[in-house]
């Protein structure tokens, strides 16, 4: 099984902070060209001082994700710096709390338009251009990979998110979705949920309220947080060939948080002792 991406080319959003910046991190000690994308150029910019982004396989590119010139721009920019597109992943997450009563509330449209519109409308054009690619390839087996992240949010209600987690559940159907349309095209699409990882987001939520790390404990039956690089081990996995006939599947990593009864906060019967 081979889970070399040497000489691919990837773009790795929301990699100025946490996860995404730990992905693309990866993918360039692996030997890919990597386009380094984030709404924050500052985070970007202090991240990268470790890469050399003028000689090596290292760029970075800085905008509103949301919006469709900026991602556009993004695609131009990665091809101009190294004319093709192997692989994405939709990294980039938004993350605000949301009154499930208000209706003249515009956080559901936000938290739509970062977290599924954003990532559904750079993953078709980013796939149109691999389909472009393929036509002068060879390869009978994969001609792109895309991977999505999202969260347990997706599976669970999370009134005080609510906006979050139905962008969660678009996320993951919509995965499913452009799978099968890409298929034929020999392009992968999947996703990768996840729940007890260190997360940028996470990080925060552990300053705000001093017991979250205990109650997370808890209910994880692995009984640690992961680090992010637990989940770019999955992520690689995703997008080389070892994964070649995995295609429109929502991978959770968790520790085994999904198991455990949201409302009880207890380990479902049988499960574990």
């Amino acid at each position: 099984m081979s889970l070399s991406i040497q000489g691919r080319t990837a773009i790795v959003t929301g990699a100025g902070h946490g996860i995404g910046r730990a992905i693309a991190d990866h993918f360039v000690s692996l030997g890919a060209n990597v386009m380094f994308a984030d709404w924050d150029e500052t985070a970007l910019q202090v991240g990268l001082a470790q890469h050399d982004p003028d000689s090596g396989p290292v760029r970075w590119f800085s905008g509103d994700l949301s919006q469709r010139l900026t991602l556009a721009n993004l695609l131009s920019a990665t091809l101009d710096a190294f004319d093709r597109v192997d692989i994405l992943v939709n990294a980039h997450r938004l993350v605000r709390e949301t009154d499930p009563l208000e209706p003249d509330s515009e956080a559901v449209e936000e938290m739509l338009r970062h977290n599924v519109m954003g990532p559904l409308r750079l993953s078709q054009i980013v796939a149109r251009r691999m389909i472009r690619q393929a036509t002068d390839e060879h390869d009978p087996v994969q001609a792109g990979a895309i991977v999505n992240l999202t969260t347990l949010a997706g599976a669970r209600p999370d009134p005080a998110r609510m906006g979050y987690s139905i962008a969660c559940a678009a996320q993951e159907q919509a995965t499913r979705n452009l799978a099968l349309v890409l298929a034929p095209r020999r392009i992968r699409v999947n996703a990768v949920r996840f729940g007890s990882v260190m997360s940028h987001e996470l990080k925060q939520s552990l300053k705000a309220d001093a017991d979250l790390r205990a109650r997370m404990l808890a209910g994880t039956p692995l009984g640690r947080i992961a680090g992010p690089d637990e989940l770019t081990e999955v992520v690689h996995y995703l997008v080389s060939e070892g994964a070649r006939f995995v295609t429109g599947q929502v991978l959770t990593v968790d520790g085994g948080r999904s198991l455990v009864d949201g409302v009880t906060g207890t380990v479902r019967k049988g499960l574990v002792p």
